[in-house]
């Protein structure tokens, strides 16, 4: 492995490029170790950090990013919604060993496309990585459970932004401040924080980032 925990690649058939994200190096090693086994499978990056996380990313451009979620710092949540707004094409698992409603739906509203216990198995583990290269969920049963009474619960649907709010949502895309989008499309500041808020709360989520990050995935903007 080369320093700053990457490895090169192998040569012969493509393999899935993964980057493990963990604060705990015992944990990251046993992950090395497992993931060796697969032919397939070929860890390009290690990082004990959300923010080591992002900078990876940005360097390797994995196809899977394996994310524990509690970490000192940036969380896996966190780093999770971070990436995947800068980086829609990679696709990130949580691998954890907490099993809390509000961390699981955190960390699937964020953009998860898997949410994995750590006591899997190597050939679940695995095979939840090659699902996840092709765009296919791999659910611990406890997050299944909550994301089945997340969607019987009715959630305001993007399609009921308005005109300016579908503007608005692109600049915050852009990364403009709300002072830059009012000066931009030439309205208060005020009438910006009443669109953002709206915006918000249309998307179904919480924060300004979360709206920005979701707008993303869903090709809004």
């Amino acid at each position: 492995m080369n320093e700053g925990g990457q490895v090169p690649d192998g040569g012969g058939e493509k393999q899935i490029r993964v980057i493990i994200v963990d604060d705990h190096v015992l944990v990251r090693s046993g992950l090395e170790v497992v993931l060796g086994m697969f032919d397939d499978i070929a860890l390009v990056g290690q990082a004990g950090s959300g923010e080591e996380a992002l900078r990876l990313c940005a360097d390797l451009q994995p196809d899977v990013v394996l994310m524990d979620l509690i970490m000192p710092g940036m969380s896996g949540v966190e780093a999770t919604r971070r990436i995947l707004a800068e980086y829609p094409e990679t696709k990130v698992v949580a691998l954890t060993s907490f099993i809390e409603d509000d961390l699981i739906g955190d960390t699937l509203r964020a953009g998860a496309i898997g949410y994995l216990m750590k006591n899997v198995s190597a050939d679940q583990l695995a095979d939840a990585v090659r699902a996840a290269a092709q765009g296919r969920s791999t659910l611990a049963p406890e997050a299944a459970d909550v994301l089945v009474r997340s969607v019987s619960t009715p959630r305001p649907q993007a399609d009921s932004l308005t005109a300016r709010e579908q503007e608005v949502l692109k600049l915050m895309a852009d990364g403009l401040t709300n002072a830059d989008i009012g000066e931009r499309l030439v309205i208060g500041v005020a009438t910006v924080k009443t669109h953002v808020s709206s915006i918000i709360a249309k998307l179904g989520v919480s924060t300004r980032t979360e709206a920005t990050a979701l707008a993303i995935r869903r090709g809004l903007v």
